[in-house]
């Protein structure tokens, strides 16, 4: 048995920053990683269903754009309740409900028969999907410590991006052997972590200090330091860390103070980032077999190709962003991001594979901001608003995710395809001003000082 320090909530915050990274911290991180993966899948599901339902269901690129739009739409409605919920009621309960709504709205998706009854369950899995990241995400992060949390939460965070290359994979070989509604079928199964997800985790201790109840939050911790010990690991005697505020969530507070500015900031490096992800990821595949004329498999495959990219790109920022710093990493990420889209801009876009590889090399390092925009946002919050400001700040995802993919389709149709990615060039280059100049370092800071 651990011998019990004090129950003070600045003392159990010392005793869980001291616990090293060990087996239970993988376990803890594949088990949700399990949701986030299906909620990637989920989420690109579309896109392999799409190019074959354009035909069948005689869609117009402006319907395809909606439909697109419809999951994402949902998500503004689902990160707005989750986020309250998970304040209110904790992070494992709010996890929970999110994975079992897009689960059995995914069911919905596989059972649509038409452009109107496949919009109003992607709404409805929508509303699940956009709880699920930033709750998860608060969850991850308030079990890291300090010195190694970037990279600890990123590892977690690269399933993400697992799951959006998974998703593009599968397709090529599901979709043409048992059709689109397979895709669907099998983003059903995370419902059964729904359902056994508080047997196999604790709740957040951060977030059971900062409700006052310190004898759970001490069970929760003495239960991880248990594990620890019994594999023979020393614990190092706890380093005393900032008193947190005990006050209640207030939703202003997130205008007020120091707060202010990275609000606004956080809130453009969402939209920049997620205009320009979402808006190349769902319509490529539509893209390739549509204006550039390939065949369903071709064009699924090379649709794969920002999914892939990204993994390189987690990689990086995975090992790199407790060196560098957020504030830099995100203003070059983005400039960098910017470069090849304004080459495909300037040659017209003039075929499939200069589409294929210049967009995938963009998705790099954009997508390396998608990946881990979750660990910075809940790093500029305290706990008493952590998932309820990282919920808000993906609602301007939300709104890009929405807004993207039908501005995309306005685009092709008014303009050309070269027009779209210098569309998306110049987001990146906002995004790259607006990080630079009013980002805020947060690498190696324990979290109560950060955000007191």
């Amino acid at each position: 048995m651990v011998q019990r320090v004090s129950q003070t909530a600045g003392d159990l915050l010392a005793r869980l920053e001291r616990i090293p990274q060990t087996g239970w911290h993988v376990r803890a991180r594949m088990i949700v990683g399990v949701a986030t993966f299906f909620d990637a899948f989920d989420l690109l599901a579309i896109a392999s269903a799409l190019p074959v339902l354009a035909g069948r269901w005689h869609l117009t690129p402006t319907q395809i754009g909606t439909i697109i739009s419809a999951a994402f739409i949902g998500q503004i409605a689902g990160a707005l309740f989750f986020g309250w919920f998970s304040e209110k009621y904790g992070r494992l309960a709010g996890l929970r409900w999110t994975v079992l709504v897009f689960s059995i709205a995914s069911l919905g998706c596989a059972a649509a028969y038409d452009a109107d009854s496949l919009f109003i369950a992607r709404l409805i899995q929508g509303f699940g999907l956009g709880g699920e990241v930033p709750v998860a995400g608060a969850y991850i992060s308030e079990l890291a410590r300090a010195d190694k949390r970037g990279r600890f939460f990123l590892l977690y965070e690269m399933i993400f991006g697992v799951g959006i290359t998974a998703t593009g994979l599968m397709s090529i070989w599901i979709v043409p052997r048992f059709g689109w509604q397979a895709m669907f079928v099998i983003g059903a199964l995370p419902a059964i972590v729904g359902l056994t997800l508080r047997r196999m985790l604790p709740e957040s201790p951060r977030w059971l200090i900062g409700q006052g109840r310190l004898a759970e939050a001490e069970a929760a911790v003495e239960g991880i330091e248990q594990h620890v010990t019994a594999r023979g690991i020393a614990l190092p005697p706890p380093v005393r860390v900032p008193e947190p505020l005990r006050e209640r969530t207030r939703v202003l507070e997130l205008f007020s103070g120091p707060y202010l500015r990275r609000t606004l900031m956080i809130w453009a490096a969402w939209f920049c980032t997620y205009f320009i992800v979402y808006g190349e990821t769902t319509w490529l595949p539509t893209i390739y077999r549509t204006v550039y004329k390939l065949d369903l498999q071709t064009a699924l495959l090379l649709g794969t190709a920002n999914g892939i990219a990204s993994l390189s790109g987690d990689l990086l920022v995975a090992f790199m962003i407790d060196i560098v710093g957020r504030r830099v990493w995100y203003a070059a990420a983005f400039f960098l991001s910017a470069l090849p889209l304004i080459v495909l801009w300037q040659l017209g876009a003039p075929d499939a594979y200069t589409v294929f590889g210049l967009s995938a090399l963009s998705y790099v390092f954009v997508g390396s901001n998608a990946v881990s925009l979750v660990l910075y946002t809940g790093e500029l919050y305290p706990t008493r608003m952590r998932a309820l400001a990282g919920s808000i700040a993906t609602v301007w995802a939300r709104i890009a995710a929405s807004f993207s993919p039908i501005l995309v389709g306005w685009t092709i149709g008014e303009f050309n395809i070269a027009a779209v990615f210098a569309m998306f060039a110049g987001v990146a280059l906002l995004g790259a001003i607006l990080c630079g100049l009013a980002g805020v370092e947060t690498k190696r800071r324990v979290l109560e000082d950060v955000s007191p």
